[in-house]
């Protein structure tokens, strides 16, 4: 099924384009492989990218409530020829939003990977990145509300999240989890064991008679 991609933000996209048509911009940029392009680039494939905060104390525990999130930038691809070549964030600021950086590295492939992978599935989702900083792990998280508003809403039990590579040890990467699976075992990996009873004071031996 198709992957309804939402819209970002029109000053997002112009904040992007206008980033890759300066020569500044892209020079400063710590993207070799960006700066080493000599054709055109387009930025493509807009994604809100989403933070869980504090999954260790937010996360689905025996209330069942569930856990926060917040938008902290869109994201977008940004294709030379045939191939992604980097990423570029934006920001919000007082004055709307803006671009913030460049960017390469294994993240671009692996999105690139799991939005083509998610083609395949047989239900459509609108595609999101949620991050987990806790756990230095980024992944694809598909919206079964494909209308919905990408800058708002909580992950639904039945969402899928898809772990990007590099993903965290112990967690396989491109395997899609329903966030009523995959949440309760990062939440697990993030709280602290508890503390050791302390052994019991010795018992005084009663006086001879």
């Amino acid at each position: 099924m198709p992957l309804h991609v939402p819209p970002a933000p029109a000053p997002a996209l112009r904040s992007v384009l206008t980033a890759l048509r300066s020569p500044t911009a892209v020079h400063e940029a710590h993207t070799p492989t960006l700066r080493a392009v000599q054709g055109p680039t387009t930025a493509e494939l807009p994604l809100p990218v989403h933070v869980l905060d504090r999954l260790g104390l937010s996360g689905v525990g025996g209330d069942g409530r569930p856990p926060r999130t917040r938008l902290t930038a869109w994201r977008f691809l940004i294709r030379s020829g045939d191939r992604f070549v980097a990423a570029a964030d934006t920001r919000l600021t007082a004055d709307g939003w803006t671009f913030s950086h460049f960017f390469e590295g294994p993240y671009v492939a692996a999105t690139e990977r799991a939005l083509r992978q998610a083609e395949s599935l047989a239900t459509s989702y609108q595609p999101r990145l949620l991050s987990v900083p806790e756990l230095y792990m980024l992944t694809l998280w598909l919206h079964g509300a494909v209308g919905a508003d990408a800058a708002a809403g909580l992950p639904a039990a039945t969402d899928l999240l898809v772990p990007l590579a590099p993903a965290p040890p112990g967690i396989a990467p491109y395997r899609p989890h329903p966030v009523s699976e995959l949440l309760p075992v990062l939440t697990h990996r993030l709280t602290p064991p508890a503390p050791p009873t302390p052994p019991a004071p010795p018992t005084l031996a009663a006086p001879a008679a």
